[in-house]
């Protein structure tokens, strides 16, 4: 009978029910501190994202009820029921974002709007709630004030944030969950790759397709890594750090790794052009990649352009010479410049510094790299570093 109900109605009908449950708020925050603290690693020792701090950050979530209050707690495993919707059907999401210090001791977050956007974007996808991205800013702002003593002094090092909603409803049955639990961990880091700021091998995978236009590859959903998994480890016993994920019969580029695409090519007159592959519904929408398009267009020294290009298009522009640098981008590296590119049995090699030939990025690489460091840790005055102390 409720289908016969006009769509009109039963917006309506949502709409007044929502009225009736709890929006995520930080002003019930609730505050449990850990009882002993865990000693600190030295930023030499650090192992991107494997050591976590004191604390932990919870909310629930419940279809008929909305959120709870938010709670930062003790660091602790999360107790679920091995029937709970995420472990069988993959209902989960997260974010990758950091927190900086400056010089001054000022702890920083960079761009986080945008990555409580993206992460609202990713709960729609798979049928999570949706939440306030400003409030759950001030309650990891909170959460960064008590866990302050983990957050590295040093340049180049950081606390990563992973914010995470996953779906806890105890059934199944392929359906949207009624209940859920987002949660945030922090964990100091150093540099993602143990061999720092160093160009990489790709290889550029056509057996495997990382994600494909109106699925879920613009979400930042689990679903999406576990697949790379095994196609990742095929490429380093070839001797290769990452895969570059091509998609359809003409091999068009999309991502390398877990990272956006970009590359600073020659264009037809000779001119420098920063190309990197459009938002289709398969590529993720980075922080680092509009922060790179957007120095780019505000330096208004070089075309900036979201396009295609299939792998034979840049083989040829390789062989041509009209290729000056490649790099991965993503708020675990910042940058990731690479160096050569295997296809279909053949190593493209791709330029670094024609003027240093020890140098491992070359110069565009290099200057996205320092310009967005400096607006990290506060050395540049500028919107996106938002001060939270």
């Amino acid at each position: 009978m409720f289908s016969t109900i006009s769509p009109s109605f039963r917006h309506h009908f949502y709409t007044q029910a929502k009225r009736f449950t709890s929006e995520l708020s930080a002003s019930k925050l609730k505050v449990r501190k850990a009882d002993a603290l865990k000693p600190l690693i030295a930023n030499k020792n650090l192992v991107f994202g494997q050591k976590f701090t004191d604390h932990m950050i919870t909310a629930k979530w419940s279809e008929d009820k909305g959120w709870d209050s938010p709670e930062i707690r003790p660091y602790e495993n999360l107790s679920l029921a091995p029937s709970a919707v995420v472990f069988h059907y993959g209902i989960e999401c997260f974010e990758g974002m950091k927190a900086y210090k400056d010089k001054n001791g000022k702890i920083r977050l960079f761009r986080p709007d945008m990555n409580m956007a993206r992460m609202n974007r990713s709960t729609e996808r798979i049928a999570l709630p949706q939440f306030n991205g400003d409030e759950l800013i001030k309650v990891i702002s909170e959460y960064l004030k008590i866990d302050e003593r983990w957050i590295p002094n040093e340049r180049g090092y950081s606390l990563y944030l992973r914010p995470t909603m996953i779906g806890t409803q105890e059934a199944l049955g392929v359906h949207p969950s009624t209940d859920a639990l987002l949660f945030v961990i922090g964990s100091p880091v150093g540099p993602y790759y143990k061999t720092g700021f160093n160009a990489v091998r790709l290889y550029a995978t056509s057996e495997y397709v990382r994600a494909w236009p109106r699925g879920t590859g613009s979400a930042k959903i689990g679903g999406n890594y576990a697949p790379g998994l095994m196609p990742q480890r095929l490429a380093s016993a070839k001797g290769y750090q990452q895969n570059l994920w091509l998609f359809g019969p003409d091999h068009q580029l999309t991502e390398v790794g877990a990272m956006n695409l970009f590359m600073m090519i020659k264009d037809e007159h000779g001119q420098p052009e920063l190309v990197t592959p459009p938002l289709d519904g398969s590529i993720l929408p980075g922080v680092t990649r509009d922060s790179i398009i957007q120095l780019a267009k505000d330096w208004n020294e070089f075309k900036v352009s979201e396009r295609n290009i299939t792998m034979p298009e840049l083989r040829e522009l390789v062989k041509e010479g009209r290729v000056l640098e490649m790099f991965g981008a993503g708020t675990a590296c910042v940058v990731s410049p690479v160096k050569e590119i295997g296809y279909m049995g053949e190593d493209l090699k791709i330029p670094l510094d024609p003027n240093d030939p020890n140098s491992q990025a070359g110069p565009y690489t290099k200057r996205f790299n320092d310009a967005i460091y400096a607006i990290q840790y506060g050395e540049v005055e500028h919107p996106w570093s938002v001060v939270i102390n």
